[in-house]
């Protein structure tokens, strides 16, 4: 089972999305969502929506 709590800053500043995953809290960074098996489609459209803006705004620089 995996939900979805929210992001939040961590100790270097960076931005994790945080999920519960069998019963316990499991921060992911945004480059490794999909290397966490269910947590990307865990996401709520919005979340989704952010990291395509932010993907799409790297692949200008």
């Amino acid at each position: 089972m995996i939900r979805y709590l929210g992001t939040r800053k961590n100790g270097d500043g960076a931005t994790v999305y945080v999920f519960i995953v069998n019963g316990l809290e499991k921060e992911v960074r945004e480059h490794a969502l999909k290397q966490h098996p269910g947590c990307y489609e865990a996401l709520p459209a919005s979340a989704k929506a952010k990291i395509a803006a932010n993907r799409d705004w790297l692949s200008k620089l």
